[in-house]
């Protein structure tokens, strides 16, 4: 069964779904908060390495940049989502800014919102949980957004008929493009590079200000075999 849920004129809302957190998370996971009625965050999940959890993609001279959060080894094989700490023993933050900075300082929207998103790359957070949910937090308002997020409370431990993309909104999905069909904007570099979909929301905020919001509710959502 395929779901599609397209908002031309207006935001069409889907059942609760669950997510795994994001760093930056793509427009993709940002066109499923605008539309859904309750947001479930799995905090019990175990870490794996190559998702959104800890990496995003932004817009760069030559086409799209990785950005990734280092996270502190752990003795145990298999560690929690929501006991996995970040390590600081390279100055990443200030990497990642100064990519961003590069990638986005001649934006249209940049200096709008740049002294709302560099707190993140000046604290340092613990946990990248924590981290997560207040760039979430953050992001939420600036497309003004309400936060419905739940962290749940046992792994997968969710109302029935909840939809599940944890794994759908992931770099490993190879149909994402299929799946997530992102109305077009105007991106930086647009006139050397063609439009690069499933960006960071960096990307859209920067590029689009105000205007975010009405692409995230004109993006289109086709989702094959969602499982419950």
């Amino acid at each position: 069964m395929i779901y599609y849920f397209c908002s031309k004129n207006c935001i069409m809302y889907l059942s609760p779904v669950l997510l795994s957190t994001a760093y930056f998370a793509p427009v993709p996971f940002y066109a499923v908060v605008a539309k859904s009625t309750e947001i479930y965050v799995e905090q019990f999940e175990n870490y794996a390495k190559q998702t959104f959890r800890n990496r995003c993609e932004i817009m760069g001279a030559n086409g799209s940049i990785p950005l990734i959060v280092p996270v502190a080894k752990s003795r145990v094989h298999k560690i929690l989502i929501k006991d996995l700490k970040i390590s600081y023993d390279a100055d990443w933050q200030r990497t990642h800014w100064r990519t961003i900075f590069s990638a986005y300082g001649s934006s249209p929207y940049f200096d709008y919102f740049k002294d709302d998103i560099v707190p993140f790359f000046e604290v340092k957070e613990k946990f990248l949980l924590d981290h997560n949910l207040k760039i979430h937090d953050t992001i939420c308002t600036l497309l003004e957004i309400e936060n419905n997020t739940i962290l749940t409370c046992d792994f997968e431990n969710i109302p029935e008929g909840t939809k599940n993309l944890r794994e759908v909104i992931s770099p490993k999905n190879k149909l994402l493009n299929r799946q997530f069909q992102t109305e077009r904007y105007t991106q930086v570099f647009s006139e050397k590079i063609n439009f690069i979909p499933n960006l960071s929301i960096l990307d859209l905020l920067f590029n689009e200000g105000p205007n975010s919001f009405n692409v995230l509710g004109n993006s289109l959502i086709a989702i094959d075999h969602i499982s419950s």
